[in-house]
């Protein structure tokens, strides 16, 4: 593989709390998953987070989730599918419009946390998600998991659907990523990070929590941006990257 996106989420600050360094992660992503204000975000870090995305010619993608400021958007909510096309809708107004401001534009959408997790298997909540993105912009694109319930129905509602793999998440055999409630979780290491972001770029490939290798296809592989160590995580994908000849580059 010549060229891979790296992507991260980013504008999940809200008020005069912070998480994460979001104009350090910004130099070593080509996608900014930016929070829409339903999981995290306020419009001012929304609208700041676009301008720096911008000006360091990263993609900006819409972070939608569910309506859980308090959960930060990793709980399951049993939504209605029509309840949830409607936020995922108003969020994505929300972002395009403080996007525009900063003379950009959304180029992709990225479910969050517990959505993101749901829709995987949940038929009705990832039609809900298809649906909005169909009614908003259909030239809009959907990141999720690979053999995933939206991605399916993406395709099949004529959206493009972009599988993704993720740097710093535990692989269970089966594919799905081990819960957040289970330790080793989540990757810490940098050279942890780097070494799975390789084999994933170049090998398509990833290595499950029983020592077994996963085939994997990802046109983009996810950073987050609020593990401890995200910056430098972060950059030691990118420099992991750079000396086996690959490139980072948005997929939109």
């Amino acid at each position: 593989m010549a060229s891979i996106d790296l992507n991260s989420d980013v504008g999940e600050s809200f008020g005069r709390w912070t998480l994460g360094d979001d104009a350090a992660i910004l130099r070593s992503v080509s996608s900014a998953n930016v929070a829409c204000g339903f999981h995290a975000g306020d419009p001012g870090v929304i609208r700041r987070t676009c301008r720096d995305a911008a000006a360091a010619n990263v993609a900006v993608g819409a972070h939608v989730g569910y309506r859980d400021l308090a959960g930060f958007g990793r709980r399951f909510l049993d939504v209605a599918p029509v309840e949830l096309a409607d936020d995922v809708v108003y969020q994505l107004g929300a972002l395009q419009a403080l996007a525009a401001a900063e003379g950009a534009r959304v180029r992709y959408v990225k479910p969050h946390g517990g959505l993101y997790n749901a829709i995987v298997h949940h038929t009705g909540q990832a039609q809900a998600v298809v649906d909005a993105v169909r009614a908003v912009d259909p030239g809009l694109p959907i990141l999720g998991l690979p053999g995933s319930e939206v991605l399916r129905l993406a395709a099949a509602a004529g959206l493009r659907a972009v599988p993704e793999a993720f740097a710093d998440r535990a692989y269970n055999p089966d594919g799905t990523l081990v819960s957040r409630s289970q330790p080793g979780a989540v990757l810490e290491n940098p050279a942890d990070v780097a070494e799975q972001v390789l084999r994933m770029a170049t090998e398509s490939s990833v290595r499950a929590v029983d020592g077994s290798l996963l085939k994997i296809q990802a046109e983009s592989i996810c950073v987050h941006g609020d593990s401890p160590g995200a910056v430098a995580m972060a950059t030691a994908a990118k420099a992991a990257l750079a000396g086996a000849g690959v490139t980072v580059s948005a997929f939109v």
